[in-house]
């Protein structure tokens, strides 16, 4: 028994061609479109610590843009948990990238108490919050 193939002439390794190339493309376009939505806005992580009054910290990212030029704004809890729509706002500084963090500092705030950090989400990356310390002196 003989194989035929299903076409013969000129046409046929041209077809083949154009559908092998349309797979590969179908293939990227599927591949990109994954990698796109993986590569989501990225977590941002502050921290936050205290040498007497002076309150200082760090901004953390898996993506190296999300560390520096960070609007860091510190408030002064007043509860138990954080609630920055009734907390009072104390502070601001604009982070400083360093390598592959970001630093953040307020000075002497001059003011006791338990404080925290946080930063709103920009292109990219998201929003992020610090633990809530307390400062004495």
């Amino acid at each position: 028994m003989e194989r035929t193939p299903l076409m013969k002439g000129p046409r046929a390794g041209r077809i083949t061609v154009l559908a092998l190339f349309l797979a590969a493309i179908g293939l990227a376009t599927l591949a990109f479109a994954a990698s796109a939505q993986a590569s989501g806005p990225a977590p941002t992580f502050l921290t936050i610590r205290a040498q007497g009054l002076d309150l200082s910290g760090k901004v953390k990212s898996p993506r190296v843009r999300c560390v520096g030029n960070r609007k860091i704004k510190l408030y002064k809890q007043k509860g138990t948990e954080q609630r920055p729509s009734v907390d009072t706002l104390v502070a601001t500084d604009i982070s400083e990238r360093h390598g592959d963090h970001g630093e953040w500092s307020t000075g002497n705030t001059g003011m006791r108490g338990k404080f925290y950090v946080r930063t709103a989400k920009v292109s990219g990356c998201k929003a992020g919050a610090s633990k809530t310390i307390r400062a004495t002196n």
